[in-house]
């Protein structure tokens, strides 16, 4: 029976009577043995009271049987199955103890740079499964292949479990294969060997606790657990085998490794566009990442599926049922926590939420979710990129289709029109193979962290093949009836009846999900992604896509309306339209195709909203009669003026315009809505100064309150990864159409091209940001 001997700190069924067995005897040998009742170690004596057949009274050879008992293998190894560590003793002589365990971690070596995390701050050791790493093990002993043995332990979770792939042990052989856990020595030094260890495609991600176990003619002896030879084991998009493989290397680097993107918000006529920072490798945010995993109280063993743990980052990202990073508020009141409009980048935010032991941060709304879901992805490796869809529709009834219900009079009946169209909505895509659907269902998926609608119980959505949203195939797992009627639904409108009941009276199938939008490959210009999401629209096959998703939906009868038309409407927007604090101009073209004269009667109604879609105060209401000439267009010009909307506006500073009439001849409906915003003013951010890595330099930053009122209580919120950590300026009350400027110091910590964010916010004005890029340069070492 192998020997063993636990160390005094070590936790087993006896934590600490083992080194004194071998002091006692030490003892007896060299004292008289007159009266072994009385000098009977009192340790030794509460041990045989309480098993007094693995302690019989002592003998000549009591000792060593006794320590053979204590180490037999199996339930008596210590808690949670842990072989018992060996300590300073005399028998430690006679083992193969581990003496220390080099994982080669530095940020430019040969692990790190293979395995593409040398871009991680912190310096723990970061590796991707599916690929081979070195380490070396100094040992008490040169070892001998002939008479030794020796394995690696891995363990993750609470309770790690060999069945679950959870307790991975790592033997010693020959020759390493791939797809399994194996290490094999590739060269020895002395007391020194190096072994190349490799890892299966499929295995759990995570941070694993790592022991070594040795063998040999004198017994076992394992390496006690230090936390700084912990493992941190991620997806890996290089390897071909794993699930997230992306075959471009230049998406790779832009969907795995930058860590700064661009993120597009506004309506469809007014896009507009800002810059966050997504941090994925500064210090503390895998460790934050590793954190959200093990606070949704999900098992670990199913952490080696990219679908399952999207799914799960997917929910941990909203704090609904499972206090997750964000809670969500589209109130307008953000007294209690920070507006969403001024966060810039996810570093802080994940920082804040381990800091408070996981208590949800307030507050975020969906490009808040979207970009710090980004972060947590790309830092676990999975490959994934923000996207905002314009004219995104809600759905809340499984329809697929947004419905508007009118009244008589045909205006609308507010508190019947659950679904909404979003101005925008930004959610996230993320690649991987998916084996749990039909063939050519891989790819990109779609993903969101916004608590909107439930997906099984749970606040999260996704993944969507996009090609099963593309194809109308939304009976195919998870959630593509949701993103289907985001970015293709119909949208019908409904008028009551005398009775009570209603009818489809016309339907719009251009309106939703337009310019589906994310930042390009290696630029930071706009890439157009709306043909993956949706075949072209009136296309036979977008069509066929239409029909298909809604014969699964709740009202697979009625999603379309053949009415024949001859009288049409549209609103147009010159250049980039009103800007904050001015008066909105549009255009309203109605056109009569037919050859006689049409008399329209038309209702206009203009409404502040959420960007989510959702009323919140009506401004002005109209209604004329207008006489429409054969076979020509009439334009309007419409106006609103700032006196009118000022006092209600909300984050985004949104408008809609509902327009709806019947045409006296043919009683034939119009119905749209135009959505536009209004434009705010950019923080003008210059450096100051040469940018070299620690030495001081400073920037200015400039706004101008475009606003004929005080905007009070202003806060400049500024931070820019390798430059500086996120701060909040107390800058206090600026004045009507005042310019302003402040300086920030600054220390870059980094070199190369780095990026400089700021952001305005006070109750009075909103989504105010700027950006600048500053090219850092190393100190020279010539320097004195």
């Amino acid at each position: 029976m192998p020997v063993s001997i636990r160390d005094r700190s070590a936790v087993g069924r006896f934590p600490s009577v083992t080194p004194i067995f071998w002091e006692d005897e030490e003892e007896e040998k060299e004292e008289p043995e007159e009266d072994d009742a009385e000098e009977e170690n009192a340790c030794r004596r509460w041990l045989r009271k309480v098993c007094p057949c693995c302690c019989p009274k002592p003998n000549d050879d009591d000792t060593d049987i006794l320590v053979k008992k204590i180490d037999k293998p199996g339930k008596e190894d210590g808690i949670n199955g842990e072989k018992p560590v060996t300590g300073g003793s005399q028998l430690d002589e006679l083992l193969l103890n581990v003496q220390s365990i080099d994982l080669m971690k530095s940020k430019s070596g040969e692990n790190r740079t293979e395995h593409h995390t040398n871009l991680f701050q912190s310096d723990d050791f970061i590796i991707r499964r599916g690929q081979t790493f070195l380490m070396w093990i100094t040992l008490s002993r040169p070892f001998s292949p002939d008479t030794d043995k020796l394995h690696l332990e891995l363990k993750t979770g609470p309770l790690p479990t060999v069945s679950k792939r959870t307790h991975v042990i790592v033997p010693l052989v020959e020759e390493l294969k791939d797809n399994r856990w194996e290490a094999a020595v590739v060269r020895q030094d002395d007391k020194k060997i190096l072994l190349s260890v490799n890892s299966p495609p499929t295995a759990v991600i995570g941070r694993y606790r790592l022991t070594v176990e040795t063998t040999c003619a004198t017994g076992q002896a394992v390496s006690a657990h230090d936390p700084a030879n912990d493992v941190y084991l991620l997806f890996n998009p290089w390897c071909e085998d794993d699930t997230v493989f992306l075959h471009s290397e230049d998406e790779r680097q832009e969907y795995v490794l930058n860590d700064v993107g661009r993120i597009y918000y506004g309506t469809s006529n007014q896009i507009g566009v800002r810059t966050w920072s997504y941090g994925q490798f500064n210090d503390e945010i895998l460790d934050a990442c590793v954190f959200v995993l093990e606070k949704s109280g999900t098992p670990p063993s199913g952490w080696g599926d990219p679908i399952n743990v999207v799914r799960v980052i997917s929910a941990m990202m909203n704090s609904p049922g499972d206090s997750g990073v964000l809670e969500g508020d589209w109130s307008g009141d953000y007294s209690a926590g920070t507006s969403p409009s001024v966060w810039s980048g996810s570093v802080e935010i994940l920082k804040e939420y381990i800091k408070n032991n996981g208590s949800p941060v307030k507050y975020g709304q969906c490009w808040v979710f979207a970009g710090v879901f980004t972060t947590v992805l790309r830092c676990l490796g999975v490959p994934s990129r923000t996207v905002t869809n314009f004219s995104s529709a809600h759905d809340t009834d499984v329809s697929l289709t947004t419905d508007v219900y009118l009244d008589e009079n045909l205006n609308p009946i507010d508190h019947l029109n659950g679904d909404s169209i979003w101005n925008f909505h930004v959610w996230n895509d993320c690649w991987m193979a998916r084996p749990d659907l039909p063939p050519g269902n891989g790819g990109w998926q779609a993903v969101d962290a916004t608590p909107q609608e439930t997906s099984q119980g749970t606040y999260c959505c996704g993944p969507a093949s996009l090609a099963a949203v593309r194809n109308g195939q939304v009976f195919l797992k998870h959630d593509c009836q949701f993103v289907f009627a985001e970015v293709n639904s119909d949208k019908i409108y409904w008028q009551r009846n005398i009775d009570g009941t209603f009818s489809q009276i016309y339907s719009e199938n251009k309106l939703v999900g337009h310019f589906i939008s994310t930042k390009a490959v290696g630029t930071d210009e706009r890439s157009d992604i709306t043909n993956l999401y949706k075949h072209p629209e009136e296309s036979v096959q977008e069509r066929i896509a239409v029909e298909t998703a809604c014969s699964y939906g709740s009202k697979a009868e009625a999603y379309s309306c053949h009415a024949a038309k001859d009288v049409s409407v549209k609103v147009t927007m010159d250049g980039e339209g009103p800007k904050m604090g001015g008066d909105a101009e549009l255009t309203i073209a109605l056109s009569n195709d037919s050859s006689e004269q049409r008399t329209l009667i038309l209702h206009s109604q203009v409404e502040v909203i959420y960007y989510t879609g959702v009323h919140k105060a009506t401004v002005r209401k109209d209604k004329m009669e207008l006489d429409l000439q054969p076979n020509k267009v009439n334009s309007l010009e419409w106006s609103l003026k700032y006196k009118d909307y000022k006092d209600q506006l909300v984050d985004q500073a949104a408008l809609m315009l509902t327009l709806s009439g019947r045409v006296k001849e043919t009683q034939q409906v119009l119905a749209t809505q135009f959505i536009f915003r209004l434009r705010t003013p950019d923080l003008i951010i210059k450096p100051i100064g040469k940018a070299v890595v620690g030495e001081k330099m400073s920037v200015e930053i400039s706004f101008t309150n475009p606003l004929p009122q005080v905007l009070k209580a202003v806060i400049f919120h500024v931070e820019g990864l390798g430059l500086l950590t996120a701060k909040k300026i107390h800058y206090g009350d600026i004045g009507s159409h005042a310019s302003v400027s402040l300086t920030e110091h600054l220390v870059p910590s980094l070199s190369g091209p780095r990026k400089l964010l700021a952001s305005l916010d006070c109750k009075q004005l909103t989504q105010v940001h700027g950006v600048t890029d500053i090219t850092v340069e190393e100190k020279s070492n010539g320097a004195l």
